[in-house]
């Protein structure tokens, strides 16, 4: 059984017990988070797809950890004008296991 979600912008397909890392969300480490914008949903070979997400289906997930991605170097430069500017990015991130998928 598996389910594709939609947080942060983006989607991810998870299952139960699954680690996974999303855009940060609030809440400390240990609370429960439910996700009521559930795209997809996969059971037993029995497929449900939204329009645009399913009726009644959630999935909920514990914290685990806040934590930040890799640091990553955006560098931008003309050529032959003198201009260079190096800035960094590192993007807040929360650790998610996946507890439970109802539908």
């Amino acid at each position: 059984m598996y389910a594709v979600i939609k947080t942060g912008g983006k989607q991810h397909r998870v299952s139960v017990g699954d680690v996974i890392a999303i855009e940060k969300i609030t809440g400390d480490k240990g609370d429960a988070v439910v996700f009521d914008q559930v795209l997809m949903v996969e059971k037993e070979g029995d497929v449900q797809i939204g329009r645009p997400i399913v009726a009644g289906a959630k999935v909920t997930g514990e914290i685990i950890a806040q934590t930040k991605g890799p640091k990553l170097i955006v560098f931008k430069m003309k050529k032959r004008k003198g201009f260079s500017k190096k800035n960094g990015h590192r993007q807040l991130l929360t650790s998610m296991k996946i507890k439970e998928i109802t539908i």
